[in-house]
């Protein structure tokens, strides 16, 4: 199913209640659910809602009739929030008053181990039962913040799986930066961030949606929300945890998620368009750009700086970042120096030296840069204060920012920030601005891969639902696995099966050039850390003499015998690349390519996507890699011709997507400047799978 025209979920009513339950309030104080029931309230007052105090044993809570159990609340209830700690205990009076959501305080559920997630599903269970969509548990009450509605520009919306980690990116309001709504997704057990992300995108105000993720509660319905907010222009920014060990094994404790591999995460990114980035100083200063960069013609940089050296840094920044620093127009350049001494440099970056920008001259340099046509997005680093010069630049900055569509990205480098110009001036416009030139070049590059990626956002397919991962499957020989492939249009390599010395001894002589022998040994999989593959063998007395000394090797290898010797055509020259297919836990399976080779393991120059996906995003994964220059022609080799790679590649993803291989190991697949030949291959199939018999 498409989910384009419309939120999988309609949330309206958790964002926009006119009814909101608090079970569990109190006026005690000090005690937390004081504190959570007068932010609820105020958060009502301030929203036209009505909340009302449910507790068993008060009559008025704070000067607010309270009632003894959600049941006896009159009228419809559109959002429940449970504050106690037994929430079973009330569950069965949400489910018979029909309250539309219900918000889950406690925690001590999946994260917390087996016994918890069994808890946590059984809830979910009697919830959904009676048509209740949870949000949580283990959440907070993040949802009902005081949005100001007096700040400049689109809003980002922001989804956090945890609370505490969102309010750092939420203060970014008392920067001037407006937020719509703020998500706190909890253990995800029946809400999740796909949910929010669709639902998002869907709102026709929304600048960028900003997520801080620990792990995907479901891996398709993810790629879904993602695909919407592609395909309608939402700016996607995320900090997922989990790049190590450490990492993923946290986020499993905290929020009980499967956090899945990291490489496939940042691919299954890449494949969307989600700018990932680490801080949350990141995630503010990129989200923030894209919900106040609008619709920028181009991601073409012009610097402008009151300095020779601040130019310099920040363009060579901008530079090693792989940005485009057009030069100026011939035109432009002649106005500039028009306001700018001959001894500067205009041409991009631009170097006013200081005086122009005291004077009516310094708008005139602003608005030339920004009308040449090469000029895309204007960087304006000011490395320090220095009123009333920075003061007069500013203002400058703000007049002009209102006269056109192209960002004017401020950089203000003073270590204190209580400057008027900036607290008063920059904060309160619509100028995207940064307090350090790393985070101003990391998002201008998200803001450039944005605009590639929103020219073929509409090409993105359909996601089907993901084909049934079973627990185990059955691994292929090499030579059934070869069979396989070449079934489903993979090249490979000529191979003859042989019983004994005789029979290898007699392929060696039907080949017309060296030949690879390979021990074919039950169970065993990579073999020429063993010994037990050889190459160049062109005699058939060499050919006897390497069986008998596989026999010997195995001879030392308790339970391993030689089940025969498989004799493989040599082919010489190529580049050596790998393309395989691996089970993902949270998105399915999952295609690779990279380099390949016997130290494809050491250099994992490797790249990821997860079905479906077209032959321009393959292409796209092929510059992903380090070593692509091999394929296009390195010191003199010849370049190949990269479709019958693509061919391959798109030949596996349908294996992937048809649940026909569980796992594949194409390495080497020799590339060469016409053809592609797999020499090697690893692959394990479902035991059900149809084709089993035959490849048996």
């Amino acid at each position: 199913m498409d989910h384009i025209d419309r939120a999988s979920v309609d949330l309206d009513a958790l964002f926009r209640p006119e009814r909101v339950a608090v079970i569990g309030a109190s006026d005690a104080e000090g005690r937390p659910t004081t504190l959570n029931w007068r932010r609820v309230a105020a958060w009502a007052a301030r929203v036209g809602a009505e909340a009302v105090p449910v507790h068993p044993r008060r009559e008025v809570i704070d000067g607010v009739p309270a009632y003894r159990s959600i049941e006896d609340v009159p009228g419809r209830v559109d959002v429940a929030i449970v504050l106690i700690g037994d929430v079973d205990s009330v569950l069965p009076g949400i489910a018979a008053k029909g309250v539309g959501f219900v918000v889950l305080f406690a925690a001590g559920y999946a994260e917390t181990g087996a016994a918890g997630a069994q808890r946590q599903a059984e809830l979910v269970r009697s919830l959904r039962a009676a048509g209740v969509r949870a949000l949580g548990p283990n959440t907070n009450l993040n949802l009902f913040e005081e949005f100001r509605t007096d700040l400049p520009g689109r809003p980002i919306a922001l989804i956090t799986q945890s609370g505490h980690q969102g309010r750092p990116v939420f203060q970014g309001q008392e920067l001037g930066i407006r937020f719509s709504h703020w998500a706190p997704t909890g253990n995800e057990a029946d809400l999740n961030a796909a949910d929010f992300v669709d639902y998002f995108a869907h709102e026709e105000d929304t600048g960028a949606i900003a997520l801080y993720l620990e792990g995907f509660a479901d891996g398709t319905a993810f790629r879904r929300a993602a695909r919407v907010a592609a395909r309608r222009g939402v700016p996607l920014v995320a900090v997922k945890v989990g790049r190590t060990e450490l990492g993923r094994s946290w986020a499993m404790s905290h929020t009980g998620h499967l956090a899945g591999a990291d490489d496939v995460a940042s691919a299954v990114m890449r494949q969307y368009g989600i700018a990932r980035v680490d801080g949350l100083d990141e995630l503010l200063d990129t989200a923030a750009l894209f919900a106040r960069a609008g619709d920028p013609p181009h991601a073409g940089v012009c610097v402008y700086a009151i300095s020779g050296g601040t130019s310099a840094h920040m363009a060579d920044l901008l530079g090693s970042a792989g940005l485009d620093l057009p030069e100026l127009s011939p035109e432009t350049v002649a106005q500039l120096r028009e306001w700018i001494p001959d001894y500067l440099r205009v041409s991009n970056p631009v170097d006013n030296g200081g005086h122009p920008v005291g004077d009516w001259r310094g708008r005139r340099i602003l608005e030339t840069i920004l009308a040449d046509p090469a000029v895309g997005i204007l960087v304006v680093p000011i490395t320090g204060a220095f009123p009333p010069m920075s003061d007069t630049l500013v203002a400058d900055l703000v007049a002009v920012a209102e006269t056109t569509d192209k960002p004017i990205c401020v950089v203000w480098g003073s270590p204190s920030g209580t400057e008027d110009a900036y607290r008063r001036v920059l904060l309160g416009s619509r100028l995207p601005v940064f307090r350090t030139f790393g985070n101003c070049v990391a998002a201008i590059r998200a803001l450039a891969d944005h605009l590639e990626f929103r020219e073929r956002a509409h090409e993105l397919p359909v996601i089907p639902d993901p084909p049934r991962m079973p627990a185990a499957g059955r691994q292929l020989t090499e030579l059934d696995a070869k069979t396989l492939l070449a079934e489903h249009g993979v090249p490979v390599s000529r191979d003859a099966l042989c019983a004994d010395a005789d029979e290898v001894a007699r392929a060696i002589e039907r080949h017309d050039g060296p030949v690879v022998l390979k021990a074919v040994v039950d169970g065993l999989a990579h073999k020429s850390d063993l010994g037990l593959v050889r190459l160049g063998i062109s005699e058939a007395a060499e050919g006897r003499a390497v069986v008998a000394d596989f026999e010997r090797i195995l001879a030392d290898l308790p339970g391993r015998e030689l089940a025969g010797v498989l004799v493989s055509e040599q082919v010489h020259g190529g580049v050596e690349m790998v393309v395989g297919i691996a089970p993902d836990p949270v998105f399915g399976p999952t295609v690779m390519l990279g380099v390949g080779g016997v130290a494809v393991e050491l250099y994992r120059d490797v790249s990821f996507r997860v079905p479906p996906f077209d032959r321009p995003e393959v292409h796209r994964m092929i510059a992903e890699l380090t070593g692509s220059a091999l394929l296009t022609g390195f010191r003199g080799s010849p370049p190949v011709d990269l479709e019958p790679l693509v061919d391959v590649v798109m030949a596996v993803q349908r294996l992937a997507a048809d649940g026909v291989v569980t796992e594949l190991d194409i390495n080497p697949l020799i590339v060469l400047p016409d053809r592609v030949v797999a020499v090697d291959a690893l692959a394990s199939i479902p035991d059900s799978h149809e084709n089993a018999g035959a490849v048996a």
